[in-house]
């Protein structure tokens, strides 16, 4: 990138700043906690490949999210430990921020693209010697319970990240809000252009999912007082915002001074669009749908037996797989699995909305499939809850104590990207099942496909656009909306259950070569739609040519 912006460039040349709270790029690096962050990854690693002009912002977080840990009983416990990366460069910058009134010192360390084949990755730091203890914690984890932490987190990301860009003589043409989090950005840039409508041909937003944890309202005062708003007095935000209330809602603030944004799959647009339709003077909402780089998840040995069709070698090397998980699942929890056994697995962050424990909403139901001698199953559960999340966590906890009782299910802890390659490679059935329209996307699945693992999903997230129930994955019946949520939960659990019993467990065990004609299906239709290069130029032609669409919607959109 260079800081020459006076001519506009053509669309394929349009220098990108990505602002987002998490990056997955690998194992050694805790810059992540769930799906955002995965995400993140696979879109940095094919713009990368693509050779796009995109630079990366992010938070160097000294304590990670938080290493999952186990208790002397095996539930669950959170391991807050400094980390350390030698593969860093120090940027040796210093400058200030503000953050309540005070003065913050900021710093930044760059991942340079050939360690991990990603986009230039600068994450900023206020673990300095010149700021007291309460400023250098604003890096110190991810998502921090306390929330004027996670306020000056934001601020350090949105308003941090700009002038870290200043500071490198970087100018983009787009600002790429990951998430409302970055959103004091918007602020910045308004300080800066003067007019609402100037921020708008810079500014985008991706909005990841509707659940309420995702959309944050926080006191409009406390947010003024934090410098949340760039010190913009506190009557100009409402006016360019159109809040009025005296709760600020982050993801109405992204949508009403942003000039595009965009959902993550198919579903989660109209569901977006349901949403905030009654909401006068936010900008479009399209959809783009995620994915996962498969050259980084994907199996080259499957891949190889996929393209010869040699189903022999495709099986024994799926077996190879599901043994090398196996030696995890032993060592963690002592259970001692068979590599020719039927092998489900459910994996992924634990939210309520996600049901991780809807198998056993019918405890009688649940013991006979697990003990059912011609069709014997096993059943791994992984997952990391927000480390506060005590409700999640006893989920979690009600897991381990039910895998007690049976040899063959187990939970296990780490859920992070070593875990989870390492779970999607050795499932031969990939469980999800989220309550309906709550589910943004979901990429694990896809994964998960890449792996020669088969979907099984209730319709929502990226499964709509992919799912074809009995050749590429197993779709459950839709529950009616208009249900109570613990009716829709019994009667997708009842599908489940028959799903399993009368189907798909008689067609592995019996009928092997339709199972593998599913798997192929599933590795073949996972690509190319949902691999991260298309969904990379799918963000350059529908989202980043922001400047030569946004003049005919700024008069819909303007405040």
């Amino acid at each position: 990138m260079t800081s020459d912006s006076t001519s506009t460039p053509t669309l394929s040349l349009r220098r990108v700043a990505y602002f987002s709270m998490e990056f997955a790029f690998a194992q050694p690096l805790k810059t992540y906690s769930g799906g955002l962050g995965f995400l993140a990854g696979s879109h940095m690693r094919s713009a990368y490949a693509l050779k796009q002009p995109v630079v990366a912002v992010g938070i160097l977080w000294k304590y990670g999210y938080y290493d999952q840990v186990r208790k002397a009983d095996q539930t669950m416990d959170c391991l807050f430990m400094e980390k350390q990366y030698s593969f860093l460069e120090p940027t040796n910058l210093k400058f200030q921020i503000q953050v309540n009134h005070a003065p913050v010192w900021v710093t930044a360390y760059f991942l340079p693209p050939t360690v991990f084949n990603t986009t230039p990755t600068y994450f900023l730091s206020t673990d300095l010697p010149e700021n007291d203890y309460l400023a250098q914690t604003i890096c110190h984890k991810l998502y921090d319970a306390n929330p004027e932490t996670r306020i000056a987190s934001s601020i350090l990301l949105g308003i941090g990240g700009a002038k870290l860009l200043e500071q490198l003589q970087i100018v983009p043409d787009v600002y790429h809000m990951n998430e409302s989090h970055p959103l004091p950005l918007a602020f910045y840039l308004y300080h800066k252009l003067g007019r609402v409508e100037a921020v708008r041909e810079h500014l985008v937003f991706t909005t990841h999912t509707p659940e309420e944890a995702g959309n944050p309202r926080t006191d409009i005062r406390l947010l003024d007082r934090m410098g949340f708003f760039d010190y913009v007095p506190l009557e100009e935000v409402r006016h360019i915002t159109g809040v009025q209330d005296d709760l600020f809602n982050w993801a109405l603030g992204a949508l009403r001074l942003s000039g595009l944004a965009n959902a993550v799959s198919k579903r989660h647009g109209d569901v977006s669009n349901q949403m905030w339709q009654g909401y006068p003077d936010i900008c479009p909402i399209i959809y783009i749908t995620n994915a996962q780089k498969r050259a980084f998840w994907g199996d080259p040995v499957l891949d190889a037996a996929l393209v010869s069709n040699d189903d022999v070698r495709l099986a024994a090397h799926k077996k190879t797989r599901k043994q090398s998980l196996f030696y995890e699942v032993a060592d963690q929890t002592g259970d001692l699995y068979n590599p020719n056994v039927f092998t489900m697995v459910w994996a992924r962050r634990f939210a309520g909305y996600k049901r991780a424990e809807l198998l056993l909403s019918d405890p009688e139901r649940f013991d006979r499939l697990m003990t059912n001698p011609k069709y014997p199953v096993q059943l791994i559960w992984a997952g990391k809850p927000y480390p506060f999340d005590y409700a999640s966590i006893g989920i979690f906890d009600r897991l381990v104590y039910t895998a007690k009782r049976y040899v063959n299910c187990s939970v296990m802890v780490g859920y992070e990207m070593h875990l989870s390659r390492l779970l999607k490679q050795g499932a031969d059935l990939w469980l999800n099942t989220p309550r309906l329209t709550r589910e943004a996307s979901g990429t694990s699945g896809m994964t998960a496909a890449m792996n020669g693992a088969v979907n099984c999903s209730t319709n929502d997230g990226w499964v709509p656009e992919f799912g074809q129930n009995g050749v590429n994955s197993f779709v459950l019946s839709e529950a009616d909306l208009n249900w109570p949520a613990h009716e829709q939960d019994a009667f997708d659990a009842d599908n489940l259950f028959t799903l399993l019993e009368t189907v798909i467990l008689p067609m592995y065990y019996e009928q092997p070569d339709q199972w593998m004609r599913m798997i192929k299906s599933s590795m073949r239709d996972v690509v190319p739609y949902f691999d991260s290069d298309r969904m990379a130029t799918d963000y350059y032609e529908k989202l980043y040519s922001l400047p030569q669409t946004v003049a005919a919607q700024t008069d819909s959109v303007s405040v």
